[in-house]
């Protein structure tokens, strides 16, 4: 979608902006006004305020309601149906079990954290949290205690990894604005991000986030637990395999899409495009399903009752599926109105140095509109010329790419479809997911804006 020539100065443009998000957290917290419909009530004033065409506003509004609709849904609906397939055969438990088992009871949260680095790595983060969820559930009914203690450390890992390493869309479009090294931005990236993640997310979880008491409530993805004995349980190799299944298509479609870009492999070869195609991420998650489906559910449920499963697994999820595509109208809307244009381009001028500039240009970007690429490729892009005359080492680039992503990540709010998906998988309203994701993600940020500036020091 592209941005419209801004109506007024960045100043103004600025005041709409806080106007709005100010308005949304009244209309929810304060009047109650159900998340959905204030979401798209303020998208909508937002978009007559900032000087949109009254006439357009709604094709504006619906095509970024669609495109954000386009990226989570897909996901989101096939990864619930895995989710819920694992819990009602037991894999959830057995994955639970093993994990609790190699680790312990006081190191669960760890666990997670560590599995999901691990899986984060090739799976973008709603795909990636949507299949962690039945493990994530298992865990915290074993033990007790708020959900947040175990579901943090997993979704921020998830964030982690989607932020900061390639082959995510964010990092590597911003590396290659800048000219860094994708190969040396993955090794640097992948250090940071388990140094980033350890110390912003599961230090600052445990002595501090995970002691707010969230119930345990995994309706939205079961519908109601279901017990399974030990000796109904699939195997864990089994269960791991379905869930690896994903994971190494879509690194296998990263790899091959890699090596095509370069020109390593050749543009016309059937055998690359069709597993290019299985590992596509709604692909890859559609043949796990079937996977799941026909070698774990089958074996315990006739065909009727899977049928019936998945249906089930469906109806939780329309609500969070709608609000976050509202969530991502909102951001739609405030990126189509020029104010991250306009306050990036005040912002160029200040004269701070590079890797601050990178990291403050980002965040404003970040809090303006919402969406963590769009802030990572835009300040790559902003910033692209005055890096070229700057002429940086190899190691400051990928410190640039760090510190624009760190920017990217901090302060998700209600602008951000990653909010909405968080808070609601985890019985969250906004005033607590404020208080936790949205803390989270500004300390994981800055950890990464921190470790930057030790790459950028040593370059």
């Amino acid at each position: 979608m592209d941005t419209m020539t801004p109506v007024y100065g960045s100043g103004t443009l600025l005041l709409i902006a806080a106007a709005a998000v100010a308005l949304l957290l009244v209309l929810i917290i304060v009047l109650r006004m159900h998340a959905f419909v204030a979401l798209v009530l303020v998208s909508l004033g937002t978009a007559v305020a900032a000087g949109v065409p009254v006439a357009d506003v709604p094709t504006i509004a619906i095509a970024a309601f669609g495109s954000t609709l386009g990226s989570v849904a897909l996901l989101v609906g096939l990864g619930v149906m895995i989710g819920r397939l694992l819990e009602v055969t037991g894999g959830a438990q057995v994955l639970a079990d093993s994990l609790i088992s190699r680790f312990g009871e006081k190191r669960a949260p760890l666990a997670l954290g560590v599995a999901a680095l691990l899986f984060g790595l090739p799976i973008f983060f709603d795909a990636g949290l949507v299949v962690f969820l039945p493990i994530i559930f298992s865990v915290a009914r074993r033990f007790g205690g708020s959900v947040l203690l175990y579901a943090l450390p997993a979704a921020g890992a998830f964030a982690a990894m989607h932020a900061i390493v390639p082959p995510h869309p964010g990092p590597v479009t911003a590396a290659t604005e800048l000219g860094a090294s994708i190969g040396l931005t993955l090794l640097v990236g992948i250090v940071v991000a388990l140094v980033a993640w350890f110390a912003g997310v599961y230090a600052v979880t445990t002595s501090w986030l995970g002691k707010v008491h969230v119930p345990i409530d995994d309706s939205v993805l079961t519908g109601g637990r279901e017990d399974v004995s030990e000796d109904a349980r699939p195997a864990f190799a089994h269960v791991l395999g379905i869930l690896l299944l994903p994971v190494l298509l879509i690194a296998g479609n990263t790899i091959l899409t890699t090596l095509r870009t370069n020109e390593t492999i050749g543009a016309d070869n059937g055998v690359v495009d069709a597993f290019i195609f299985i590992g596509q991420t709604p692909v890859a998650l559609l043949i796990a399903l079937l996977v799941a489906t026909y070698t774990l559910a089958i074996k315990s449920h006739t065909r009727a009752e899977i049928e019936g499963l998945l249906n089930d697994a469906l109806g939780p999820i329309c609500a969070i599926i709608l609000i976050t595509g509202a969530g991502g109208m909102f951001g739609g809307v405030l990126r189509y109105s020029g104010i991250g244009e306009a306050l990036s381009d005040s912002l160029a001028d200040l004269g701070l140095p590079l890797i601050v500039s990178a990291f403050v240009i980002a965040t404003i970007l970040r809090v303006a509109q919402g969406s963590a690429t769009v802030a990572l490729t835009t300040t790559a892009g902003l910033l692209s010329a005055a890096v070229t005359e700057a002429d940086p080492s190899s190691l400051q680039l990928v410190a640039l790419v760090l510190a624009i992503a760190a920017g990217a990540t901090v302060l998700s709010h209600v602008n951000d479809s990653g909010f909405w998906l968080v808070g609601r998988f985890f019985g969250m309203d906004v005033k607590t997911t404020l208080r936790t994701w949205t803390v989270l993600e500004t300390t994981l940020g800055l950890s990464i804006f921190v470790l930057a500036l030790g790459v950028w020091a040593i370059g």
